[in-house]
């Protein structure tokens, strides 16, 4: 029964929404896909049948690092799980084939490029396999914004083992994206099951550019020595980034594609080690697969790539299920930057013209005038239970002000044609609010009939209205040149009063500001656990250290050997003995018989 497993092997009395379905589709022999949000235990859902089936099962995955970490999961719950993968030495990797082949691995965990060999498939072949579960699916789908050419080779999976389930799983598909997964890897046949896209604890904000380097602070100072990403657009401004931070006195680590693979490496081990304050600073080359449970905040400090990467990335944080921060800054210069990337990007026009519909798509949840959330969640076909929002969004904590601008932006239209539609906002800004420039002069635009008209708006926020008028198709962005501005076919019907432009007006706060109240709550809410008093506290200080001396004995993360939640779970319920502690949350037969023995000293003496 796979009850009797999630219990005995895991250490869970109960599966979490969703995840029943999928184990027991995959037990009827049925290709299944699963679209679960980060965080939801999609694992269980493949590891459960791989050990009810028996034989062998084959977990395609695409990072090393996350394959390494799972095995050492299964590994300290006693499942015999293995991989073979480049980073290790060929005479380990060839015994690790041979306990395969003698059947004493039950997950074997692999690269698509190297399960797709046609050694490897003969090799397997001519074992008993009764399983493939291919984990963050979405990369074979040319539909989705992270397809990897070598993932798509999995499609000829079906040829070589007709008679074995695929499982495909992954938190980041909308609808073309689900269906293609499902064309190409089941051939059009299967179950496919979508659990829904929310994730309710991470608190979602937007913020226009204003001053990104105090912008940060004021997000890191809500999160004092605790763990996050701070997201780059490019590799310098990672390191600078990074630099910055640790003069403010943050531990702070860079994390890019061009530095030497040992510091990139040892960076990832510190922050993924790390019980707390850690902060990775990094490109998008850090992420997938990234499955630490204690991520208290992700910051983008420039616009992500699309709504799937920017889900996908915020995604990495709360994973643990407590409260979390997602936060983004962002300005019309991004836009330009994203639209040359999709631009200049070696793919067809139907690609392109998908991708800029993608980025128009995370353009409008930015300037969304409503719940953020639900925002985010009606681009994957998802939807919020309440109407009325979420409620841990900065929107619906702090709802914006509606501003009428339609004669704002026809003034902003008409100096736009005066110019011939070739120059970008700051120098139209100035022409409004007659401003006295060198190039204001050289081009005589100091001689226009809108010169000066625009002076009763302050920079800023005409800079609002510029990004809000982008975001809703009045202006076009010229992205082969210097971000001039154009107007497009429904700016004329605005020129015409047959429709009119309201604006979110933007307000820029200073880190003292703040409502003081709500930081102090969010603070509280991500420093202290819940329902322990002071004595129980203490009592969990002594467990977490624990836990981080039996992590470097084994070389894993501490979360491996027990959840945060273990640890509250036992600080609050203080067993006296194994039976007792066999209830704990998390601990099945394996960490019971390992490891329940130290941390049962460390309650009694405390109880003492």
């Amino acid at each position: 029964m796979p009850e009797k497993i999630l219990k005995s092997v895991f250490g869970y009395d109960t599966f979490r929404p969703g995840q029943s379905e999928v184990v027991q589709a995959l037990l009827a022999n049925d290709h299944t896909l699963a679209v679960m949000p980060t965080g939801s235990g999609k694992s269980l859902c493949f590891q459960i049948p791989a050990l009810l089936k028996g034989g062998l099962s084959i977990v395609v995955s695409p990072l090393v690092a996350l394959m390494e970490d799972q095995v050492a999961t299964l590994k300290l719950v006693g499942v015999p799980a293995d991989t073979i993968n480049s980073t290790r030495p060929r005479e380990i990797n060839v015994a690790t084939w041979k306990r395969a082949a003698s059947g004493a691995t039950r997950l074997l965990y692999l690269s698509p490029e190297r399960l797709m060999t046609p050694r490897m498939l003969d090799a397997l072949s001519r074992l008993p396999i009764t399983l493939f579960a291919i984990d963050e699916a979405h990369c074979l789908s040319r539909w989705g914004p992270s397809f990897r050419p070598d993932y798509e080779t999995l499609n000829r999976l079906r040829e070589y083992f007709p008679h074995v389930p695929i499982a495909a799983l992954t938190a980041t598909a909308d609808k073309a994206t689900q269906d293609d997964i499902v064309r190409k890897l089941f051939g059009g046949t299967g179950q496919c099951f979508v659990s829904g896209f929310d994730r309710p604890n991470i608190r979602l904000s937007v913020a226009m550019r204003n001053n990104a380097r105090q912008q940060l602070l004021d997000v890191l100072n809500v999160h004092p020595a605790e763990s996050g990403i701070v997201y780059c657009l490019s590799r310098a401004k990672t390191e600078k980034m990074a630099q910055f931070l640790c003069d403010q006195g943050f531990h702070a680590l860079a994390y890019h594609a061009g530095m030497d693979s040992q510091t990139r490496t040892r960076n990832q081990d510190t922050f993924m080690t790390a019980d707390h304050g850690v902060i990775m600073v990094a490109t998008i080359a850090f992420g997938m697969g990234i499955d630490k449970p204690d991520v208290r905040f992700v910051c983008h400090t420039d616009m992500p790539g699309s709504v799937e990467a920017y889900y996908q990335e915020i995604g990495r944080a709360g994973r643990d299920g407590k409260p979390a921060t997602a936060h983004m800054i962002y300005g019309l210069d991004d836009l330009r930057m994203r639209r040359q990337f999709i631009d200049q990007e070696d793919n067809d026009g139907d690609h392109k013209r998908r991708e800029h519909k993608r980025l128009d798509a995370l353009v409008s949840y930015c300037e969304a005038p409503q719940c953020r959330r639900a925002a985010l969640l009606k681009y994957f076909g998802d939807e919020l239970d309440d109407p009325e929002g979420c409620g841990n969004c900065d929107i619906c904590l702090d709802p914006p002000q509606m501003v009428d601008g339609t004669h704002a932006a026809q003034r902003l239209l008409s100096v736009c044609v005066q110019t011939g539609q070739i120059f970008g906002q700051s120098h139209l800004i100035d022409i409004l609010r007659g401003a006295n420039t060198e190039k204001i002069r050289s081009n005589g635009h100091d001689n226009l009939a809108a010169y000066g008209r625009g002076s009763d708006l302050d920079k800023n926020t005409w800079r609002s209205i510029v990004r809000q008028m982008v975001a809703t198709n009045l202006l076009r962005l010229d992205i082969t040149g210097y971000g001039g501005l154009a107007l497009t076919e429904k700016a004329h019907d605005l020129i015409k009063n047959k429709q009119t432009f309201s604006y979110r007006q933007d307000i820029i706060k200073s880190p003292r500001s703040h409502d003081e109240t709500r930081n102090k709550r969010s603070r509280s809410q991500h420093t202290k656990p819940d329902n322990l008093n002071p004595d129980q506290i203490a009592l969990l200080v002594q467990l977490k250290d624990k836990r981080t001396e039996l992590a470097r004995k084994r070389n894993v993360p501490a979360y491996i050997v027990f959840s945060d939640r273990s640890l509250e779970d036992m600080a609050r319920q203080q067993p006296r003995d194994e039976t007792e502690f066999s209830h704990i949350h998390g601990v099945g037969a394996a960490k019971l018989k390992n490891f329940a023995g130290e941390f049962l000293d460390i309650i009694a003496a405390r109880s003492l």
